[in-house]
């Protein structure tokens, strides 16, 4: 179906927790698409990523300012 940017494959794997061999919706370039769950699946684990990114961000920023304080700089003063 190139003019809807679609075709159609074979994928091994599982899909409501049957294991086999499935005929999926690829692109045209070969990516495969994602049913809805394992769309959601895949947002769940980004936004666990971006948490876990802004934490250690946080953290490394809490560090640098006692780091300054420790040197006689305050770090609201800064900006």
């Amino acid at each position: 179906m190139p003019e809807l940017g679609l075709m159609l494959g074979l994928w091994q794997g599982s899909f409501r927790d049957i294991e086999r061999l499935w005929l999926r919706w690829f692109t045209l370039e070969g990516k495969l698409i994602p049913v809805p769950e394992e769309e959601a699946i895949a947002a769940t684990k980004r936004a666990s990523i971006t948490e876990q990114e802004a934490a250690q961000a946080r953290k490394r920023a809490e560090q640098l300012a006692e780091r300054l304080r420790q040197l006689g700089v305050n770090p609201e003063e800064l900006g």
